[in-house]
């Protein structure tokens, strides 16, 4: 029994340390972090916290982290956006699945102007494995995450895959 129990545990750490390891290189490859990283731990809930989701609308809809505001990637409507933030030092925290396209956006951001710009290390992936809730509406909790695609979807280690 004590065998079995140590197998189970060693593997689900093995896990979590490559698939760590795996997001880490993944970032460091498709990011130049010119947008700061937060990481999910750090993130703390201000009154005037703004959390902007940069994946597609249908990304969004499956779930997404509470109070977030649907902008887009493709879709980003810089003007749009822009009006719904309050001055230039609101603390903005950008991310997607990972935090390769929340990176664009947070520098679309920072060239307007914004200067407490934030980008979610590992994206809503990172904050559901970290066991964070994510919400199909600000009401309604779920498991689900749109994972973009399989192969992204190896990166998301809790919660119900949609594609």
């Amino acid at each position: 029994m004590r065998f079995i129990f140590s197998f189970i545990l060693f593997v689900s750490l093995t896990t979590l340390v490559f698939g760590q390891k795996k997001l880490d290189k993944t970032l460091k490859q498709l990011n130049t972090e010119s947008v700061p990283y937060v990481h999910v731990d750090e993130v703390e809930y201000t009154e005037n916290l703004l959390i902007l989701d940069t994946r597609k609308k249908e990304e969004f809809a499956v779930s997404h982290i509470k109070d977030a505001i649907w902008v887009g990637y493709e879709n980003f409507e810089h003007d749009a956006v822009v009006q719904k933030i309050p001055s230039k030092d609101t603390p903005i925290i950008v991310y997607c699945s990972i935090g390769v396209r929340s990176e664009d956006i947070g520098e679309k951001l920072q060239k307007a102007g914004f200067t407490n710009v934030k980008n979610l290390y590992g994206g809503i992936f990172e904050w559901k494995n970290q066991g964070k809730n994510v919400y199909k509406n600000n009401t309604v909790e779920t498991d689900s995450v749109h994972t973009f695609d399989k192969q992204w979807g190896k990166l998301l280690k809790t919660g119900i895959k949609v594609y």
